[in-house]
């Protein structure tokens, strides 16, 4: 099995029974989706490991530790450091649960100032996130699709250090499920 195989499984068993917000969909389709997207932008190990990784911090209970344990009997120790350090960068900060005192607004306008200094590695995951994120939310929740694409638009007027063609490809994307 190689290394992203073995992410996809130790990512899948972190997430468990976790489903997908809007689909009947296993959590697991939605990082291999953001990894493939990336995969065509980028072969860099941990780049697209990150991405398969980037919401285990965020939406289960396995630790940055329990990661680096797992990717250190995979990886070499600088690729697991990078890896990590692009998860944690992907790993939302002004959550609800943390910052009840703050509006959807207000938590996103701080993540944007957050988000903005994230490495491009991180940047490019992003935008393939949104990109996947995007296009779920428009099928299954039209009404608050257009909220949220319009929040993804922001975020991508914001974060130009990534992936320039992929950055451009989610931006086209947007613009024509922000028109429809």
């Amino acid at each position: 099995m190689n290394i992203l195989d073995q992410i996809i499984a130790f990512t899948d068993h972190a997430h468990g029974d976790q489903l997908r917000k809007y689909s009947p969909e296993r959590y697991i389709v939605h990082p291999v989706r953001v990894m493939e997207t990336c995969r065509k932008y980028t072969d860099n190990v941990k780049v697209l490991a990150a991405a398969i990784l980037h919401d285990v911090l965020e939406d289960t209970p396995v630790t940055k530790e329990e990661i680096r344990n797992f990717l250190n009997g995979i990886m070499k120790p600088d690729q697991t450091d990078k890896t990590i350090s692009i998860v944690e960068e992907l790993t939302d900060v002004y959550i609800k649960s943390t910052y009840p005192n703050l509006n959807r607004r207000e938590r996103k306008n701080k993540e944007l100032e957050r988000l903005k200094k994230i490495s491009p590695e991180a940047q490019t995951i992003k935008y393939a996130d949104i990109l996947d994120n995007c296009i779920g939310i428009a099928e299954c929740d039209p009404e608050f699709a257009q909220v949220y694409l319009r929040e993804s638009r922001n975020i991508l007027e914001h974060l130009t250090k990534g992936d320039p063609a992929l950055h451009a490809e989610v931006v086209r994307v947007l613009d024509e499920l922000l028109t429809e």
